[in-house]
């Protein structure tokens, strides 16, 4: 079942920092299943706190997401990005629909 990585950026705190991490998170994606499916676009909160910035990646599986954000490049680029902002980060299951068809 697939799964999606959350990345809600809150606050940026050092521009020389996030421009590292942004020139370091792609290279952590390589020989990883990862598909962007939204990536800094337009965004209007609906409800709770304002959010800066939305990334949603998708991922074959939980195991998938986990190794990607626990491989050594994501670590690496991730020590810059928390330098850089402030970040809420999730990882959350898809669903089957009726079909038992995972999304």
């Amino acid at each position: 079942m697939s799964a999606y990585v959350v990345m809600i950026r809150d606050r940026i705190n050092d521009n020389t920092e996030l421009e590292t991490y942004r020139h370091m998170a792609p290279r952590a994606r390589e020989g990883h299943a990862v598909t962007s499916l939204a990536s800094y676009g337009a965004l209007e909160v609906l409800e709770g706190a304002p959010a800066d910035g939305v990334v949603i990646l998708q991922f074959p599986s939980m195991e998938d997401a986990r190794r990607w954000y626990d491989s050594p490049y994501y670590q690496a680029a991730r020590a810059h990005r928390r330098l850089a902002a402030d970040y809420r980060v999730l990882i959350v299951d898809g669903v089957a629909d009726t079909n038992g068809t995972a999304h």
